[in-house]
């Protein structure tokens, strides 16, 4: 299993949104993760790329609860404030799994 450094921030990330698919970090693998400093006038906050893998056979219907209405979903990530996530799902391969893409951007509050 490959390990990645991942920020308090996108783990926290991470965490709520495997907990509102109803997934665990068992059944679904982190194959990728990227963050960027991201800064405005007033704000400091990271910008995330998750990239996860859903195995099947139901990898397609586990993907979607991860990413269906994932834009409109109010998140508790310590101390941070989503203000913009998104994603998408790929094609199923032939033994049903399916790789996601989430990109959110975290600020903290």
């Amino acid at each position: 299993m490959m390990k990645f450094p991942i920020s308090q921030a996108g783990a926290a990330l991470l965490r709520a949104v495997l907990t509102r698919a109803g997934a665990t970090r068992e059944t679904i693998r982190l194959v990728g993760y990227k963050a960027t400093d991201w800064q405005s006038l007033t704000f400091d906050g990271e910008r995330h790329e998750l990239e996860l893998r859903v195995p099947g056979p139901d990898g397609e219907v586990v993907a979607r609860r991860l990413i269906d209405g994932l834009d409109e979903h109010e998140f508790d990530v310590n101390g941070q404030i989503v203000a913009d996530i998104g994603g998408h799902a790929g094609v199923p391969d032939r033994s049903g799994a399916v790789d996601v893409r989430i990109e959110a951007l975290t600020i903290a509050a």
